[in-house]
């Protein structure tokens, strides 16, 4: 059995996610707002599970199945993507249900490391084959991990440079979103 190739991976959908989670956990981090309780935290636990992590990971499984399964999707860097979505989905899953619980957050300091080099190899794969708009994005996930780190282990500072990248990766990701829905849907050109 064969199937066509579809032009459309569901790419926005991912982008849409993460981008919306920064922006919900940036400002905290970056200046305090809104300011953390039990109640702030449960809230931004129940976004970090549904938005950045079901999002990702529902466009990292479809990018595995149509890129292995069913051979819809083309494109090696392709497969980059699906891992980078699926793993980073999975990975908030546990941010948020950690923040929703009130967990300790020093554990984070060994997941950064694995993030971080995740992010490198995405930013190799992606401006090696000429895609830097996205390669940009993975620029910006490894600041945000390197960041993390020093959060993770206790440097206040850590965590506002942790927020800044947030939100800048967050609003990047906003318009990656927005060039993939623009160019698949009015066959527009803009880079991603």
């Amino acid at each position: 059995m064969h199937f066509a190739v579809s032009l459309f991976p569901p790419l926005a959908l991912g982008f849409f996610g993460l981008g919306t989670g920064y922006l919900i956990y940036g400002p905290q981090e970056l200046v305090g707002w809104p300011k953390r309780d039990e109640r702030v935290d449960r809230a931004m636990g129940t976004w970090g599970i549904w938005l950045p992590g079901f999002c990702q990971f529902v466009t990292g499984i479809i990018l595995f199945i149509g890129l292995t399964w069913f051979q819809v999707f083309k494109g090696a860097p392709l497969y980059m993507a699906a891992l980078a979505f699926s793993a980073y989905g999975i990975h908030w899953f546990a941010i948020g249900y950690n923040r929703y619980r009130g967990n300790d957050p020093r554990p984070n300091a060994g997941m950064t490391v694995a993030f971080f080099i995740i992010s490198v190899a995405g930013l190799v794969v992606f401006f090696v084959s000429g895609d830097w708009a996205v390669g940009l994005l993975f620029v910006g996930l490894a600041l945000i991990y390197a960041s993390d780190f020093f959060a993770a282990i206790g440097r206040s500072w850590g965590e506002r440079a942790l927020g800044f990248w947030h939100v800048v990766t967050g609003l990047w990701l906003m318009y990656l979103m927005l060039a993939v829905a623009f160019n698949f849907s009015l066959g527009w050109a803009l880079p991603v």
